[in-house]
């Protein structure tokens, strides 16, 4: 059984469900551990999500809660579609963790970006300028495959269950970038993409001043089923940090809310980036 930095979404609901049947069943984790023969902490990582249960640790718990066969049948199942590879496990020298796994299931997508194009909307070449410029001691050889892994992610926008995107950016996402060609071509796609029924793009304008925004990008990943909770994501410096607490992350889609309501409209925010293109000087 393998630990993992953030669980993905079947993965969360499994450790979420056999938590409640222990609940039912009237068990302390420190008593239900001691029944079924396991140290209390391989319990609790179960149910905290850390590890992946095989379908026989699952059936163990099961029989000693009394799940009836149905439960039983359908947690079994989850057991295994949350053990099973994604498409992103080909790439695991390069996506090292869940953030692939908890986008490529979402519904609906919200995002905020500061400083750079959302990576479902980068083009090759302007990927290429980010991971040349940002990752430093890379060679071309590690740079081309993260590139590729990069392109097999944009193909969840395009499948016939594509999730909602909504994407914020600031207006200095549109000024700053890589040489102009790079850049137009990048721009280009933007205004393309947001013909899409599925994808939302909003500039947050300089003109607003300060606002809730300034300290860091956030993405939140919402799911179609109700007993799967959102999760946001914030990226820093510092690392990665995915949140689950729903008041937590009640929070940070009030202040989504709060900079869309700032920033331009769909159709402003597109008539603005058509016309940057116009406006940059030639290459």
């Amino acid at each position: 059984m393998t630990g993992i930095k953030s669980p993905t979404v079947r993965h969360r609901r499994l450790a979420r469900e056999l938590r409640k049947h222990r609940e039912r069943a009237g068990l302390t984790t420190e008593a239900a551990s001691d029944q079924l023969g396991w140290s209390r902490s391989k319990l609790v990582r179960f149910e905290a999500a850390r590890t992946r249960p095989t379908a026989a640790d699952v059936n163990a718990a099961l029989d000693l809660y009394g799940a009836d066969m149905t439960d039983r049948a359908a947690l079994v199942e989850l057991a295994r579609q949350a053990r099973q590879r994604g498409w992103w496990t080909a790439y695991s020298d390069v996506f090292q963790s869940s953030y692939v796994a908890l986008e490529d299931e979402a519904s609906e997508i919200l995002s905020w970006q500061p400083s750079i194009i959302p990576g479902l909307l980068q083009t090759e070449a302007y990927g290429h300028a980010l991971l040349t410029s940002g990752r430093i001691g890379d060679d071309e050889e590690t740079t081309q495959r993260w590139l590729q892994a990069r392109i097999a992610r944009k193909a969840l926008l395009m499948r016939s269950n594509a999730p909602a995107l909504h994407a914020i950016l600031d207006e200095s996402v549109i000024l700053r970038g890589p040489e102009p060609d790079v850049m137009d071509e990048q721009l280009r796609a933007l205004v393309a993409a947001a013909k899409r029924p599925n994808v939302t793009l909003q500039i947050l304008p300089f003109s607003v001043g300060l606002h809730p925004g300034v300290i860091s990008s956030v993405v939140v990943f919402e799911y179609e089923d109700p007993e799967d909770p959102a999760v946001a994501y914030v990226e820093s410096v510092g690392g990665e940090i995915y949140i689950e607490s729903a008041p937590h992350v009640r929070r940070i889609k009030v202040e989504f809310d709060r900079i869309r309501d700032l920033a331009l409209s769909p159709d402003e925010s597109v008539g603005y980036i058509a016309a940057a293109v116009k406006e940059r000087p030639p290459s």
